[in-house]
């Protein structure tokens, strides 16, 4: 198989050297995804919002790489104040708490005041 690269279609992409996601062979690499929502070209207040916007990002990279969010195997989420730790597991358990994937919680922080939370996941497409 080969690899494939998959585009949100912004122009940083190419400015920054990277794709929204990169498929070689069944595995599914997603970048680093914030809660910025695409339909409205806003960034929510608030962790819940950001994070179920940024796993509706991650679910339609995936669709578009033939896979699904129940073959995600491995989830790292950085998070700007340790106190949205909760609002971030409880959207998190609601999207994947069937999946339960390999996961790491980092505290830093991000490119710009605005944005809460980023969520970068690998998955593995299944074989049939």
């Amino acid at each position: 198989m080969s690899r494939t690269l998959i585009s949100s279609g912004s122009p940083f992409e190419k400015e920054a050297g990277y794709s929204r996601a990169v498929v070689d062979g069944n595995w599914v690499f997603v970048s680093g995804t914030t809660g910025y929502d695409y339909t409205a070209m806003t960034m929510p207040e608030g962790m819940e919002a950001q994070t179920r916007n940024t796993f509706i990002t991650i679910q339609n990279v995936l669709e578009e790489a033939s896979a699904a969010m129940a073959d995600i195997v491995r989830v790292r989420y950085y998070i700007t104040k340790r106190s949205d730790a909760a609002a971030l597991m409880k959207v998190a358990g609601d999207v994947l708490g069937d999946i339960r994937p390999a996961a790491t919680l980092i505290i830093c922080d991000l490119l710009e005041e605005e944005m809460l939370v980023e969520i970068d996941v690998t998955a593995k497409r299944s074989t049939g």
